[in-house]
């Protein structure tokens, strides 16, 4: 049995968190740090050195040998360059271990070697990490020892955003200053800040790392590219919240350890719908500090399979023909003195505040559907969008019963009289409990989705990060609640003009809302026939990137400028490519290197049986034996053309220039050509002897864990 746990003493223990820093830092300068921290103030440079060294003692009591910004630049992971805490030796021969205000505050990698879509020419190196002191620092624990790891943006020298968190903070600001506009127009004069609250619910694969390290498709692309499916797959909904398995229940209690030594409120985990797939979900928190955690969620996840033989699949959708894996992204507004902007009370209908946010949120919604729809793209969600277990392709919203029968009154008679309750839950059974059920039920195949006091965006990617998403939830609120606000602080009238914006906006935007069945034939004519966008494919969703509305968005409330729009374009581009283009060459490789090899050896074997049985025993019935092989050969014959155009594709469409139309080449002649070599492969894995097959099947993978 495993020792136990006290969380209360290990959460939080390798950061430098609050508790930490009032214990460590001079009155007067951990005041100042919290002012920035909590009201967004502006840092005082002069308090960094005090805080650096408090810092530096901090993590050096705990074994730390070397510091290091850690980033997250636009390759969707996260970087880092490690220093020690070593100064120039002295005369003596020994060592000061030192870090100053400025090591602290400003980094300063080679911005020459990440993606910058053109911001930065190669031999334009200079690049700066900037300390976000409103994540914490952390302590991370592993084979290389201990690294104190500052949390950092990273910019160009020219002062362009070349990660995923500058955006990202530069849109909290924006619909901080938009939100308390809507506040005060309600007469709250008490909040000082509104923050977007993210909580994220992280699904994954875990297989045997034995058998991972069989499969050159795990290794390079994160998915399986051939496999055929097992007798059993996840029909008959056993594994989903099943008992956890013994190996994977020790993973996960070491998951959970090292999460919370981190100060991550890991909370929830269970099974999830596909054999050997799993959850992990923390508490809400400020959404930079989400997005950061989740990072490391995915990087202990990796971490910890290791350690138990396992290996971590966070790829959207690993195995073709069970479910693939999603990152919830459940996104509220609150504010300092914790108001929920999206809390609509007990009486919806009365909350004029709630449905001014509402209304609002449903036209940045509708207005920016194909920008939200790009912020969940990434090549692995091709996959999985849309195929009956995530959302589909097309952005709606789901708000409940309640909520569209209170939308249905102001849009029909311009008065909402009324709102629909939840009524009590009656099971029949007297020893079981009656309680009061929700006003409204659950709609899982909506991509956006109100659960009560909370938008849930189910778009985006297990392997994602969660940045891009939430900056565009921010800044397309933001625009919103500013042109509501712009409308109604010149109002003479404040409850009339009020009344009549939210019927307005409802009124013009009530397409977006779907209560009903997303995965359904008939809402994809229906939503065609409301005018909203069908976006299936990543390439497809790049362009409203740089659509005039979006340019103006961002450009208005400063969370990107065009150059950094266009740069995310040339990299979203590159990316789609480079993708396919390692899939296709990892299949070129296992099939011409392992399936074709082994399945001639199959045939080999096939023919020299049936040569051998007609020889001794020319009366014998041999059919089953010719059919085998005929239809071994067949196949066999199939996927060696389809081998062959698969390499003339890559050939031809390697060669393109321009990225736009490279991306565009592969999503239309390479990865059809991927199917085609797939589809006899996976005919013959069902008929060559197990034995000669070179690789783990899908069963030995997704059941043997």
């Amino acid at each position: 049995m495993s020792e136990a746990v006290n969380v209360a003493e290990i959460f939080g223990k390798n950061v430098f968190n609050e508790t930490v820093m009032r214990e460590r830092l001079p009155k007067p300068v951990f005041k100042n740090l919290k002012k920035t921290i909590e009201d967004g103030t502006e840092l005082d440079p002069s308090i960094a050195d005090v805080v650096a060294h408090a810092m530096k003692d901090w993590a050096i009591e705990r074994g730390a040998t070397h510091y290091t910004h850690w980033f997250q630049p636009l390759t969707g992971v996260t970087a880092e360059k490690h220093d020690s805490f070593i100064s120039a030796p002295t005369a003596e021969g020994k060592v000061i271990m030192e870090f100053s205000g400025k090591e602290l505050v400003k980094g300063e990698p080679d911005a020459s070697s990440f993606p910058s879509g053109g911001l930065r020419a190669t031999f334009e190196a200079r690049g700066y990490t900037a300390w976000d002191c409103t994540s914490p620092a952390f302590l991370r624990e592993d084979a290389i020892g201990v690294t104190l790891c500052i949390p950092t943006a990273f910019c160009s020298y020219t002062g362009e955003a070349l990660d995923k968190k500058t955006p990202l903070l530069r849109s909290m600001e924006a619909i901080d200053a938009q939100a308390l506009r809507i506040l005060r127009l309600f007469g709250n004069t008490t909040s000082k800040r509104v923050v977007p609250s993210v909580g994220l619910e992280q699904e994954y694969f875990l297989v045997d790392r034995e058998k991972y390290l069989q499969r050159k498709d795990l290794i390079y692309a994160g998915r399986t590219l051939f496999g055929a499916m097992p007798p059993k797959g996840q029909e008959l909904e056993d594994h989903y919240f099943g008992v956890i398995r013994e190996r994977v229940a020790a993973f996960m209690k070491e998951v959970n350890e090292e999460l919370w030594k981190l100060g991550v409120p890991a909370k929830t985990q269970h099974n999830e719908v596909a054999p050997a797939q799993h959850e992990l979900a923390p508490i809400y928190e400020q959404v930079n500090v989400a997005v950061d955690h989740n990072q490391m969620v995915m990087e202990t996840l990796k971490k910890v399979a290791g350690r138990h033989g396992l290996s971590c699949l966070l790829h959207e959708k690993p195995f073709a023909g069970v479910n693939g894996s999603g990152k919830h992204d459940n996104w509220s507004l609150t504010s300092d003195d914790g108001i929920n902007l999206l809390n609509p009370g007990e009486t919806p209908h009365e909350n004029i505040q709630f449905l001014l946010v509402l209304s609002c949120i449903l036209k940045a919604v509708d207005r920016h559907a194909e920008l939200l729809r790009q912020s969940a793209a990434d090549v692995g969600n091709d996959h999985r969008l849309g195929a009956n277990e995530a959302p589909p392709a097309i952005i709606s919203v789901f708000i409940g019963e309640q909520l569209e029968d209170v939308v249905d009154q102001l849009c029909s008679t311009g008065e909402a009289t009324h709102s629909k309750s939840g009524g009590t839950l009656r099971t029949g059974v007297r020893t079981l409990p009656d309680f009061s059920k929700d006003a409204t039920d659950r709609n899982r195949t909506s991509p956006f989705a109100f659960t009560g006091n909370k938008f849930e965006f189910r778009m985006v990617g297990s392997s994602d990060s969660v940045s891009s998403p939430n900056v565009v939830l921010n800044t397309i609120a933001a625009e919103a609640f500013k042109e509501a606000a712009d409308i109604l602080e010149k109002a003479d009238n404040f409850d009339t003009a009020v009344h009549d914006l939210i019927k307005k906006q409802l009124a013009e935007h009530r397409r977006i809302i779907f209560n009903g069945n997303g995965y359904s034939d008939a809402w994809v004519e229906e939503a065609a026939r409301r005018g909203l966008p069908n976006l299936k494919c990543m390439v497809d969703t790049i362009p409203s990137l740089i659509a005039d509305s979006s340019v103006n968005m961002f450009e208005e409330f400063n969370v990107f400028t065009r150059a950094e729009l266009e740069s995310r374009v040339e990299i979203e581009y590159e990316a789609y490519s480079k993708a396919i283009n390692i899939e296709a060459r990892t299949m070129i490789d296992m099939a011409g290197k392992q399936i074709i090899p082994a399945v001639v050896r199959y045939t080999t074997v096939l023919a020299d049986s049936l040569y051998k049985v007609k020889s001794a025993c020319p009366e014998a019935d041999v059919s089953v034996q010719t059919e085998l092989l005929t239809e071994t050969s067949a196949y066999l014959s199939d996927m060696k053309v389809a081998l062959s155009k698969l390499i003339d594709a890559i050939e031809k469409n390697s060669c393109i220039e321009c990225s736009r139309e490279q991306a565009n080449a592969y999503y239309k002649n390479v990865v059809p050509a991927m199917t085609a070599l797939r589809t006899p492969a996976d005919k013959l894995e069902m008929i060559v002897d197990k034995e000669l097959w070179p690789m783990p099947s899908y069963g030995d993978l997704i059941f043997e864990v």
